[in-house]
């Protein structure tokens, strides 16, 4: 007995994490700097800890209440019907959620190359095919309608990214509009906000009232500090939204992570903190890093750096830890989180020194 055939499968590549490393190296890991897989470096809201507290000993009871009462309290915060917020297992839960109501067997996706490789898992994991539209290095990673536009080909979903990852590269409002327009009426535009909390720009979510061929994604993982919780959510038209009872995993966002959210909801400074420490924190990268680095929207930094490879382990042996965009297919690139503002001088000075020693 074997599985079905998974060679047209790649496995998800996520940034090292601290203990794996620390293990490798010998050594603790309260003394590596992880900048790798652009979690928030202050951890969770406060609030949200005390909820994960307070909820652990109501776990022997699925999430119902928990579940509806982030769903309304999202719906909301975003002013639209609870029906339209599809709670879900992280952001990668609710494309998944999007692949079982809209591919069948055969359809195709348009994804960002490089990207999250996750849009192309998902689609292949529900039997669809995928297609790419370029980035280019040359351009500058530019979002324009028209590198979409020139590969698209009448596909069943077209996803976005911005803030991309890696990049940090963003899609305009003008944009986003221009292609939910041009699309055809029966291709989904995914517009995933995973970083958006860190840009000032606005959110898709208040165009779902014009254009039924469009769906936002949104996590908990990033702004919020909740990445080991698996909490995110999908806002999607009013005229489809009842589509969510039928592809639903039940029960799938858990209880504690649904009331850590609810929590953390309503923690306000802590978001404010978050946000105007990530920015700082990028604008210090692109100042000091040795090395080209692009503008970008999120909680990182992409910086040209010769061979990312070489790079990346000559920073993990001095104790921090980036991302080789190699597995993006970027193989001169790292990619960098934003740290605190006492751990990101320290990893700006590290990196330098890698990149003179991989220089020599």
């Amino acid at each position: 007995m074997q599985p079905r055939d998974l060679s047209d499968l790649s496995p998800y590549v996520p940034g090292r994490g601290a203990e794996e490393v620390a293990r490798e190296l010998g050594m603790d890991p309260d003394d590596l700097t992880k900048l790798s897989s652009n979690e928030n470096p202050h951890g969770p809201s406060p609030a949200a800890v005390a909820a994960i507290q307070e909820t652990a000993p109501r776990v022997g009871v699925y999430p119902k209440a928990s579940h509806t009462d982030l769903g309304e309290k999202l719906a909301n915060h975003w002013d639209c019907a609870p029906e339209q917020v599809w709670v879900t297992p992280g952001a990668d839960g609710a494309i998944d959620y999007l692949s079982r109501a809209f591919l069948d067997p055969g359809d195709r996706i348009l994804a960002p190359e490089p990207g999250f490789s996750y849009y192309r898992m998902s689609a292949r994991y529900h039997h669809g095919d995928v297609a790419t539209y370029e980035l280019s290095k040359a351009d500058d990673f530019a979002q324009a309608p028209a590198t979409v536009l020139d590969a698209y080909d009448g596909e069943r979903m077209v996803y976005l990214t911005t803030p991309h990852n890696p990049t940090g590269a963003e899609f305009s409002r003008e944009a986003i509009v221009e292609l939910a327009e041009s699309v055809s009426e029966d291709t989904l535009l995914v517009v995933d906000e995973a970083y958006a909390e860190y840009t000032e720009a606005p959110s898709a979510i208040d165009l779902l009232d014009d254009y039924d061929n469009l769906a936002v994604l949104r996590t908990f993982s990033k702004a919020y500090g909740l990445a080991g919780l698996r909490v995110g959510y999908g806002v999607v038209p009013e005229s489809w939204a009842d589509a969510y009872a039928r592809v639903n995993t039940p029960f799938a966002a858990s209880e504690v992570g649904c009331r850590a959210a609810l929590a953390a909801l309503d923690d306000d400074d802590h978001l404010d903190t978050t946000v105007e420490t990530a920015r700082w924190a990028r604008a210090y990268l692109r100042d000091n890093l040795d090395a080209p680095t692009w503008e970008s929207g999120g909680n990182f930094v992409l910086a040209e750096v010769g061979d990312a490879s070489a790079v990346a382990e000559a920073t993990q042996r001095q104790g921090v830890i980036v991302r080789d965009c190699s597995s993006f297919g970027l193989p001169e690139c790292i990619r960098v989180s934003c740290g605190t503002r006492e751990t990101t001088p320290r990893a700006v000075e590290t990196i330098n020194d890698a990149l003179a020693e991989v220089r020599v």
